[in-house]
């Protein structure tokens, strides 16, 4: 009790203004947790001027780099009308060294994917940044790694074949009876995203691929878009039958559990929803309350 008097007599003693009067301190809404927060636990960015609580910012800010985006990093309103950018400043704030290091890593390959005078080696066991030659003429030019001395072209990133076009060197293609496009080359190391275009490599682990630049779902076999496909159906027929890379209890596990999900919310809606109108009135009233009790500490006192 001796405790919370000294907490409310510091807050009172803290809110007096020079006249003698009773300052209450303002407190500003974040738009992502929608709580109100001090000014002091709230972040400002200064491209955008949009205003977080800084916990919401933090966590934001960490899920954006565990997910895999690069820089640049936007502001979290959806409908931010200056579409503001989050500066290196502000991001290292938010970070662990660790997070940084990994940002850094994802800032530089989305550098070097945007940029026409560089490229990634294709080749698994390199990696390495290689500078293309500028073309007048438009047409793919020979690149040379000086790491493991590998030439390729700049175009199609196979062996660089100067009497051949870059269609030719690409995989065959052939279809199916399901009218799916089927890549001879299925066990081929590096690959495309269908979507993006960017180069992606699976060294094992499952055949369902995610694109970690435009979080396309695909299967790597045929590169048909699983977007959709919660169930994993495609593996149960077709070419790709039986090539996941689960085995039949842990697809059965994962399809258990989204039926599980699905029904769960169901019920949950079910439950909730004559829960929600009955309680209604009640929120209602509760809210005008609370909007009273507010302009009545805020109304200057009469006199």
């Amino acid at each position: 009790m001796a405790s919370s008097g000294r907490v409310c007599l510091h807050t009172m003693m803290t809110g007096m203004s020079a006249a003698g009067e009773l300052t209450l301190e303002p407190l500003i809404t974040c738009k992502l947790c929608l709580c109100e927060h001090s000014l002091e636990r709230m972040t400002t960015l200064q491209e955008c001027n949009c205003i977080f609580c800084t916990m919401c910012l933090k966590e934001y800010v960490q899920l954006a780099i565990r997910e895999g985006f690069g820089s640049p990093i936007t502001c979290p309103d959806t409908v931010c009308p200056n579409r503001g950018i989050l500066q290196e400043t502000e991001i290292a704030s938010l970070i662990t060294v660790d997070q940084s290091k990994l940002y850094q890593r994802l800032k530089f390959e989305r550098e070097v994917h945007l940029d026409p005078h560089r490229t990634w080696c294709p080749s698994a066991d390199c990696q390495s940044v290689c500078e293309i030659e500028p073309s007048t003429s438009g047409q793919p030019v020979q690149v040379n790694c000086q790491t493991c001395q590998m030439t390729f072209c700049s175009m199609c990133k196979a062996v660089w074949h100067p009497e051949r076009s870059c269609q030719e060197t690409l995989p065959i293609v052939v279809p199916t009876e399901n009218g799916v496009l089927i890549s001879q080359d299925t066990e081929a190391p590096i690959k495309q995203c269908p979507v993006c275009q960017i180069f992606i490599e699976r060294n094992e682990g499952c055949a369902q691929m995610m694109c970690k630049n435009c979080k396309h779902t695909f299967c790597w076999y045929c590169l048909q878009n699983l977007d959709n496909d919660i169930f994993l159906r495609h593996y149960d027929k077709g070419p790709c039958r039986n090539k996941l890379g689960h085995s039949r209890a842990s697809v059965m596990w994962n399809r258990t559990q989204v039926v599980g999900i699905l029904v769960g919310l169901g019920i949950l809606a079910l439950v909730t929803s004559p829960l929600l109108l009955l309680a209604s009135p009640c929120i209602i009233c509760c809210v005008c309350k609370s909007c009273r009790g507010k302009k009545k500490k805020h109304s200057p006192p009469t006199t």
